[in-house]
Formats: C-alpha cells, sequence, structure tokens
C-alpha cells in the first residue's frame, strides 16, 4: 500500500502559493464580455455589454486587436485599434481597474460586423448631413421672408440685426445624432488615380492641427469612386484613396492613430455628381476627411 507523506503534501502546495501568488490573482480578476462599442475618445471607450452593463474601457499598448477569420473562427488575423468605431459588436478579455473600468487584454469581432458598422455609419453621416442641409435652407428661406417683412415695420438698425441673426445661424457647423462634424475637407482624384495630389497636403495638415485643438476628436475618412470600370476594382480604388490620405494624416499631420477611425472605403456608393456625366464623374472620385467630437464623450 501506498503511503502519504501529508506534512510534505501540505509544504508543497504552501511553495506553490507562494511562488505564483500574482499569476492567481490575474487569473481571478480576467473577465470575459460582449457588447456593443456605444462611443470611443482615443485610447478610451464605452461598452455596452449584452446584460445592458456600460463600462468604461481603457485601451493600452498591450492590447491586442484581432479578426475572428474562418469558418469555426478558429484564426485571428491583428488589426489596428483605429477598426474600435462606434456600433462594432466586439468580445472583450481584460482585468478591473475599478468597478466600472476594464483594462482590455484582448478584443475580438468579426469582418462582416466591421464593414456593416463602417457602411452603417457612413451611410447615416451622409442622410444626416443631407437632411440637416436642407433643414438650414429652409430656414434661412423664412428667415429671410421674416427679416422682409420687419424691414417694413421697423428701423434700419433693428434689420442689420436680423441680419446678423441669420448669418450666424447659417455659419452654424452641421450635427449629426452623436457626433459634431467641426471640420471637413474633400480630396479629389484622376480617374483610376490613388496618389494624393501635393497640393492638398496644406488643407489636411490645416485640418490636422485645427483637430489637435478640440476635445475628445476623432477623425473620419471615406473614400470614394466613380461608376466607371468594375465594381470590385472601384472598390479597391476607394479603399486605397482613403488609405493615402490617412497616411498623410498620421506621417505628416501627426495625428494618433487612436484619434483615427477606420478608413471607410465607400466604393460607388453616395455619388456626389452625376455618374452620365465627366464633371460628375471627376466629382465622385473624392476621399471626405471629418473632424467629429462625440457627445456621449462628454459623460465619460
Amino acid at each position: 500500500m501506498t503511503k502519504f507523506n501529508l506534512p510534505r503534501i501540505v509544504y508543497a502546495l504552501l511553495l506553490i502559493g507562494i511562488a505564483f501568488p500574482s499569476t492567481l490573482v490575474v487569473a481571478q480578476n480576467e473577465r470575459k464580455f460582449e457588447g456593443l462599442i456605444k462611443a470611443r475618445n482615443g485610447d478610451t471607450m464605452i461598452l455596452q455589454t449584452s446584460d445592458s452593463q456600460e463600462l468604461v474601457v481603457v485601451l493600452t499598448d498591450d492590447t491586442q486587436v484581432g479578426q475572428e477569420q474562418g469558418l469555426l473562427k478558429a484564426r485571428r488575423k491583428e488589426m489596428s485599434m483605429a477598426a474600435l468605431v462606434p456600433g462594432l459588436a466586439v468580445k472583450l478579455e481584460g482585468t478591473y481597474e475599478t468597478q466600472n473600468r476594464i483594462i482590455a487584454k484582448k478584443i475580438s469581432f468579426k469582418g462582416g460586423d466591421l464593414k456593416q458598422t463602417q457602411a452603417i455609419q457612413a451611410g447615416l453621416h451622409e442622410t444626416r448631413t443631407q437632411a440637416e442641409q436642407n433643414t438650414a435652407e429652409l430656414e434661412r428661406q423664412n428667415a429671410d421672408l421674416k427679416a422682409q417683412n420687419e424691414a417694413l415695420q421697423q428701423q434700419q438698425q433693428q434689420v442689420a440685426a436680423n441680419k446678423a441673426a441669420i448669418d450666424a445661424a447659417a455659419a452654424r457647423f452641421g450635427q449629426l445624432d452623436d457626433y459634431y462634424i467641426l471640420d471637413q475637407v474633400t480630396v479629389y482624384f484622376a480617374n483610376g488615380k490613388v496618389n494624393v495630389d501635393p497640393k492638398y497636403n496644406p488643407q489636411l495638415l490645416t485640418l490636422a492641427e485645427k483637430a489637435k485643438t478640440v476635445n475628445g476628436y476623432m477623425i473620419e475618412v471615406m473614400g470614394y469612386a466613380s461608376a466607371t470600370g468594375s465594381v470590385n476594382l472601384n472598390q479597391q480604388l476607394s479603399e486605397d484613396r482613403a488609405e493615402a490620405v490617412t497616411n498623410i494624416l498620421i506621417q505628416q499631420g501627426h495625428i494618433p492613430m487612436t484619434r483615427m477611425l477606420a478608413p471607410a472605403a465607400m466604393g460607388e456608393t453616395n455619388p456626389a455628381g452625376n455618374n452620365e456625366t465627366e464633371q460628375g464623374q471627376a466629382e465622385n472620385r473624392r476621399v471626405v476627411v471629418r473632424v467629429l467630437q462625440n457627445k456621449a464623450i462628454a459623460g465619460i
């Protein structure tokens, strides 16, 4: 019969506990979450979990970001933190810093979810921007009519004051449901080309400097193409154009990656001009760069 030396076993277990206490504590503190990114501010984002809990997630240089690949999602493609955009469904592994604050260790998402989120965001931006422009135009026309009627009854000084108020209202920046658009630059490209004309560099660098003065700013880059050629080719052209502009902002404008939303390749969607004319096609070969400020960030 085998005899067990109980004191020696207890002594060995104590040694293991002494040698690896930090490992045991880390393992106990690690948690896994699933949810949607509700807001993003540089190295901090808000995650709304599947049970409706809101967590503040801190991104560090050690945070691993990856895209799940393969039929069984067994493979993983390393991605930039720029891919972590509001509305994206993610899986998160991390440790608690405080009760509702998590230090992210690993974040993963599905590639289809990222493309869908980018498309939804871009579509909402375009639709709401157009709606804001239409509303502003109607308000301007109504205000002009009102000013004309009042001019018949009021002194010239009052008329001038009304006109100043109208001009000030027309000059305000457009707003979206989730973002303020604080600045915008459009870069146009020759047919089939992806290189940025050097004449746009000063505009892009000026936008980058203005952005750095905005609290909680993010920069969005959306690439487009005209309908000339195949759909697949135009999709690739829009992606390459967006990346070329993004590189200028990062390398020359010194914008941190954590302040860049993932460049969106919009292909032939949301044309700015008529694709049946040369002028319209030229207007569609573009990259739109915007400085955004997330309204939800004010609550962090």
